[in-house]
């Protein structure tokens, strides 16, 4: 699957990391509904950490259909409420 992290770029992951992700989405957004500022911040940076380290970088032109949209690191708590469905960041897991 194709994961874009807003002003970074996409990565390519594989799909059998979701449930390892989808567990750092829960965290965040019981921070977020907590309005815990450090905690969230703390949990997005991991959440992204791990998308890098688990995927495989796209060149820099290419241009896929992503499957999935995470917000970047510096994203505020409002920013990435705008973002969420009704499953979180990570839909479906």
């Amino acid at each position: 699957m194709i994961v874009r992290i807003m002003g970074e770029g996409q990565v390519a992951l594989a799909e059998s990391h979701l449930a390892e992700l989808d567990k750092l989405d829960e965290e965040l957004l019981v921070e977020m509904d907590n309005g815990d500022g450090p905690g969230f911040r703390r949990t997005l940076t991991a959440l992204l950490n791990r998308v890098h380290e688990l995927g495989e970088p796209l060149p820099v032109d290419a241009l896929e259909p992503s499957d999935l949209i995470l917000p970047s690191p510096d994203a505020t708590i409002e920013e990435v409420r705008e973002l969420l469905g009704d499953d979180g960041l990570i839909p479906g897991t």
